[in-house]
C-alpha cells in the first residue's frame, strides 16, 4: 500500500520482493534485485516530493529518490511482524506499525501510544499519519 502525496499525480504498486511499478510518476529504485530477509509489506510517499519508503515485515525500512532514512527495526527482534507505514506531514519522518499494535517512530514522527501488549480482537493491517 503506497501513500499519495497530494502533490503527485499517479501511483505505484508494490511487490512482495520490493519491485515498483510506477503509474504516473517517476522510478526512484527499488529492492527488486535485492536478497529480502523478509518480503516489503508496506510503502509510502514522500509527501510533495519524488521518493518514497518500502518497509519489510522485519522492519527493515528502505528509502528511494528523496526519502530519507531515519531508521528501522530491521535489527531488533520484534513481537509481531511490520505490516505498514506511514510518514509525517512533512516527511522528515514516519511510523511503523506491527500486527500486534506496536508502534515504531523514526525521524520527526512523535511516539503518541500504541496498542503493543494489548489484547487485540484482530491484528492491525496497516496506519494512517496525519
Amino acid at each position: 500500500m503506497l501513500e499519495a502525496a497530494a502533490a503527485l499525480s499517479g501511483y505505484f504498486t508494490v511487490a512482495a520482493d520490493g519491485g515498483i511499478f510506477g503509474f504516473g510518476q517517476d522510478f526512484c529504485g527499488s529492492t527488486g534485485s535485492l536478497v529480502l530477509n523478509k518480503p516489503v509489506v508496506g510503502a509510502a510517499a514522500v509527501p510533495g516530493q519524488g521518493g518514497y519508503w518500502l518497509v519489510a515485515s522485519d522492519g527493515g525500512v528502505f528509502s528511494f529518490g528523496d526519502a530519507g532514512f531515519f531508521g528501522s527495526t530491521g535489527a531488533l527482534h520484534l513481537n509481531a511482524p511490520v505490516v505498514g507505514m506511514a510518514p509525517t506531514p512533512d516527511g522528515q519522518g514516519y511510523w511503523l506499525v506491527a500486527s500486534d499494535g506496536g508502534i515504531f517512530s523514526y525521524g520527526d514522527a512523535p511516539f503518541r501510544g500504541s496498542m503493543g501488549g494489548q489484547h487485540l480482537n484482530a491484528p492491525m493491517v496497516g496506519m494512517v499519519g496525519f
